[in-house]
């Protein structure tokens, strides 16, 4: 991922924190059959491992598990916050005119190669645990156990579960530094304003400064 030194992110426990709370990811890996992707819900253990270790699952009919079987390297995309940037938020703009339309954006990229497993206990663990997380905030959660105990069994045939060691993270919080704060100001009242949630929720991510 090109990421100019303005935007790098750096910090473990931030970048730890983005994988978080982005609720799904794109793994990608090249095999024989060539680049594949998929779209997963994912879990990180942030203290396996010196960065943190992955953990998802594929559909055994997904060929992508035999990427990782292999020991393809994995990308694991986390794409966050995201906006399209106007000239118009620039009080550049009405200055010399000399802007351009951007996109600001927050996106995590992990490396790794994985295990992957098709043991029964623990692929009702990780299931288990992503359930619980993605249920957790209902009135009502779900929980794996409500479903028969058969059929359940049946289900975790169907699937191979990965876990995923993260060698190397790359982070990008591409949000104007490289503007001067009063077009930095002028971004994020700009999103605020918007009545696109999208653009509300990168705004959020904008630190307030004094206007030059």
């Amino acid at each position: 991922m090109y990421t100019p030194r303005a935007f790098a992110l750096d910090d473990l426990p931030e970048l730890q924190q983005l994988i978080q709370h982005t609720r799904l990811a794109q793994l990608v890996t090249f095999g024989e059959p060539g680049l594949q992707a998929s779209h997963l819900p994912l879990l990180l253990n942030p203290d396996e491992g010196p960065n943190g270790t992955l953990y998802g699952h594929l559909a055994k009919a997904n060929r992508q598990w035999r990427d990782l079987q292999n020991g393809s390297e994995a990308l694991v995309i986390f794409a966050g916050a995201e906006a399209y940037i106007s000239p118009a938020f620039y009080p550049a703009k009405a200055e010399h005119g000399k802007v351009v339309p951007t996109w600001n954006y927050i996106a995590v990229h992990a490396y790794g190669k994985a295990e992957v497993f098709t043991d029964a206990e623990r692929l009702l663990a990780l299931v288990t645990a992503l359930t619980d997380r993605h249920e957790g905030s209902r009135a009502q959660p779900w929980k794996v156990s409500d479903a028969p105990a058969d059929y359940i069994d049946g289900m975790l045939k169907a699937i191979v579960g990965f876990a995923l060691p993260i060698d190397r993270l790359i982070g990008t919080r591409k949000l104007s530094q490289n503007r001067s704060q009063a077009d930095i100001n002028g971004v994020r009242e700009g999103l605020a304003a918007s009545i696109d949630v999208r653009d509300q929720t990168l705004a959020r991510f904008i630190p307030q400064g004094a206007s030059e």
